[in-house]
């Protein structure tokens, strides 16, 4: 067998699914097809249990998953130890937001290209809640996140910055801002009921503001829009459609900035903790332990 081969039945066993590990993979689906059956006719035994609407493994497929692991995992072992970092060559899936792609990562890659040239960086741009989960599946080697409170066994991250939350209000004069009835302070908790939010669809911070919310005694928020990413509840702000939580950092690399004024939060959300997040396994990989410590050395953190 060989490790491409087991490096498709290994997605396969991530996605459950033929048309995702195509896409991961680069393959046709009839492509990973034919791997999955070259694999079976190899160990004599079907590896996944399928039909209309679901798939599974079976006994001899969590078998071989077991084997599959270690192999590659060995494999990327030899390579590592007959290759000399300096001579990397390759490519790197990574995950981020438009922010975190100039705001943090810039100059993480800026030092990784000068120490390795011949390794290419595939950067795919969106929504930072989907960081975790894109790494879990497979989809990318490495995403720029914000670290969840409970951090998956499989998972290791690298905090490389922190960003304080802030409420963010129109700074002209609107029906927004004037719903608020600002006299130097918040209005009084009952009246946000009234307020029309602009919140994350999904994701950490999304559960933090559901919690102040709750802490505040508003069961029912007036939610104006749900978004995905930071940077559009800023703009939206700023149009003066609503108001909304963000990261500092989103705000100040936003290009909004001079058209919201942020309100101090009583009590404050927690502070986000912002780095790399990637499998552990992924880790073992030259190229990806490669970019992990670059990042380390560029924000003068231990290796």
């Amino acid at each position: 067998m060989d490790t491409k081969s087991l490096t498709v039945f290994l997605s396969v066993c991530s996605t459950l699914n033929f048309s995702r590990t195509a896409d991961l993979q680069h393959m046709s689906v009839s492509a990973v097809s034919r791997c999955v059956q070259r694999l079976e006719a190899s160990v004599g035994q079907s590896l996944f249990e399928r039909d209309r609407r679901s798939m599974r493994l079976t006994s001899a497929g969590s078998t071989l998953k077991h084997y599959a692991e270690q192999a590659v995992d060995d494999w990327d072992r030899v390579r590592r130890d007959l290759t000399s970092e300096r001579d990397l060559v390759g490519e790197v899936s990574l995950f981020c937001s438009v922010t975190a792609s100039f705001s943090v990562l810039s100059p993480v890659l800026e030092s990784f290209r000068q120490a390795h040239p011949g390794v290419h960086i595939m950067l795919h741009a969106g929504d930072q809640a989907d960081g975790v989960g894109r790494v879990l599946e497979g989809r990318d080697d490495v995403a720029v996140t914000v670290r969840p409170d409970t951090l998956a066994a499989r998972l290791d991250f690298l905090t490389l910055t922190e960003s304080s939350m802030c409420l963010c209000i129109p700074a002209a004069d609107c029906a927004t801002r004037q719903a608020l009835k600002l006299d130097g302070q918040l209005a009084a908790p009952d009246f946000w009921s009234d307020v029309p939010f602009i919140v994350p669809e999904r994701g950490i911070t999304r559960d933090m503001i559901d919690a102040w919310f709750i802490g505040r005694g508003v069961t029912r928020p007036r939610l104006y829009a749900q978004v995905a990413g930071h940077e559009a509840i800023v703009a939206m702000v700023a149009l003066g459609l609503g108001v909304g939580f963000a990261p500092e950092i989103v705000v100040r690399n936003s290009g909004f900035e001079a058209g919201i004024e942020r309100l101090p939060l009583d009590p404050p959300l927690p502070d986000l903790r912002i780095g790399l997040c990637a499998l552990r396994r992924r880790l073992r990989s030259p190229l990806v332990r490669s970019l992990w410590r670059v990042a380390a050395r560029t924000y003068d953190l231990p290796v």
